[in-house]
């Protein structure tokens, strides 16, 4: 008992210890965030899907800027979705997209609104007050370790963050270490990953807390699932041992009482 009671109060104090986001503010009753030193606005790379739509205030005049859900021509510059006039346009390796009558337009590294300004005014030349919106319609990011539901998590926000991510995964769980949240990216064909501090409000000034497409979010377990893992595996072998010795003793003691009779 006494064993037992000594274990109990060492898992309650190591979890105490690393449940808490922004333990830096723990002094403070209100005050303000860090700013961020950069603007992490997700940008366009090949791969990617777009959903792009001219309209104006005379729709007629912007329809053929539009991709017809039946064009041959375009096929494999799009994806057609169920709905009409919800293509998706893949933007090639070179970072380009081809659209009707404008033809080929740079989408690589730049932003959805940087391309909606563009567009609008290439449109414009023709086309009284248009109106150009561009979606990313898959972006996705890997959520793994110690969340309550490990998923692929979807958004079509112009910025996404770290807590965005574990939110929509139901929070870490109480064996996730907050101090040790790697991102792993890939930049420029290399794959590159950086640990988050999440106890630390400096967080907020990371590039890495803003997530990219196709990233990945990983929360390390603490030592008490780590020890719990090992422990609970240690048993199940020490189980599968005894029941084969004892499956073989009553195997032999059948055999030898048959061989009595």
């Amino acid at each position: 008992m006494l064993i037992a009671a000594a274990a109990l109060l060492s898992c309650t104090s190591t979890k105490d210890n690393s449940l808490a986001y922004f333990k830096d503010l723990d002094a403070q009753v209100s005050g303000s965030l860090p700013n961020p030193q950069g603007n992490y606005p997700i940008q366009i790379q090949p791969d990617d899907e777009l959903v792009i739509t001219v309209t104006s205030t005379v729709p007629e005049a912007t329809a053929a800027y539009n991709l017809p859900m039946d064009n041959p021509a375009t096929r494999g510059n799009l994806r057609t979705q169920t709905q009409p006039r919800s293509q998706t346009y893949i933007v090639d390796d070179q970072g380009y997209i081809m659209m009707p009558i404008l033809g080929r337009i740079m989408v690589k590294d730049k932003t959805t609104s940087e391309i909606s300004e563009e567009i609008t005014a290439m449109v414009a030349q023709n086309v009284k007050d248009p109106y150009v919106r561009v979606d990313i319609v898959n972006f996705s990011v890997d959520v793994l370790g110690e969340v309550r539901v490990p998923q692929r998590v979807y958004s079509g926000r112009q910025h996404f963050t770290v807590l965005d991510a574990l939110a929509q995964c139901g929070d870490l769980t109480e064996f996730g270490q907050r101090d040790r949240v790697y991102v792993i990216r890939t930049e420029n064909g290399k794959r590159e990953y950086h640990r988050l501090n999440l106890n630390n409000s400096e967080v907020f000034n990371s590039p890495y807390f803003y997530l990219r497409q196709n990233d990945v979010v990983y929360v390390e377990p603490n030592k008490i699932r780590v020890d719990n893992s090992k422990y609970n595996q240690n048993n199940a072998f020490k189980l599968s041992v005894i029941s084969t010795v004892v499956s073989s003793v009553s195997v032999i003691a059948s055999l030898i009482i048959a061989l009595a009779r």
